[in-house]
């Protein structure tokens, strides 16, 4: 009898404590995005930067529109791919034979 009451105590404060936390984290985020996202905004103006960078784990997977299609397997031809970024972001839809042509000089 003592259990279950014990159960729905330590339940109901567990939900509690999350609601507590999310609606602390929507708050928080909410203004540092009011605070940083102007200040942020105009740095990118300033620098003129032009893409996002994605992911900080390889030179292919940082931003994919600046990498070619042979970036992952220039380091061993043959090596399997060690990045979980790798794994997200698939191929582009391009034709080898249109690769080569802009690779020649």
């Amino acid at each position: 009898m003592i259990k279950h009451k014990v159960f729905l105590g330590v339940t109901c404060l567990e939900i509690l404590v999350l609601s507590f936390l999310f609606l602390y984290g929507r708050t928080t985020v909410a203004a540092r995005n009011r605070d940083e996202i102007p200040a942020k905004k105009e740095l990118v103006r300033h620098l003129q930067l032009t893409d996002l960078s994605l992911w900080t784990e390889a030179r292919y997977t940082r931003n994919p529109s600046q990498a070619d299609i042979f970036t992952p397997f220039q380091d061993f031809p043959s090596s399997l791919e060690h990045f979980p970024a790798g794994s997200i972001i698939g191929p582009e839809n391009i034709r080898l034979s249109e690769a080569s042509k802009s690779m020649r000089p």
